[in-house]
């Protein structure tokens, strides 16, 4: 009994080194994210090609760790607000560009809706300042 209770203590423990914590990367403190298209106030048809715009920091990979870089995640009707110690969510109102994708078809259901961009470091984690852009609405006819 000792023997499984120092087993399971010793796999506790070293499972809570493993841990992943918030990678709290440092972002420029000019860097801009913005919509390209659609604007705030946009009407639209059917789908559209969302277009994703940055200054000052650059695109590229999840899982790739390179200095003043990240990738995209829209955020679509979300009203909560990102938690800066945890990754970025993985749902149908969190979607992520891991690809280095600066453009995306979005097919929405007719009415109002809200997007907002955020940018992730390697891990999907927000960097520190947040990197975001302003948040938007559209409506989808």
């Amino acid at each position: 009994m000792r023997v499984a209770r120092t087993l399971l203590i010793s796999a506790v423990l070293s499972s809570l080194a493993n841990v992943t914590h918030a990678q709290d990367k440092p972002a420029p403190k000019d860097a801009v994210l913005y919509f390209v298209w659609p604007q705030n106030g946009t009407t639209i048809k059917g789908a559209f090609w969302c277009r994703f715009g940055l200054r000052n920091m650059g695109v590229t990979h999840a899982g790739d760790d390179y200095p003043n870089s990240g990738h995209h995640h829209l955020l679509i009707d979300v009203n909560e607000p990102l938690n800066p110690k945890e990754p970025i969510p993985s749902d149908k109102s969190h979607l992520h560009f891991g690809a280095g994708q600066t453009e995306a078809r979005i097919e929405l259901p007719p009415g109002k809706h809200t997007l907002q961009l955020v940018l992730g470091d390697s891990k999907h984690y927000p960097f520190n300042p947040p990197v975001v852009s302003e948040k938007i609405t559209i409506r989808v006819r």
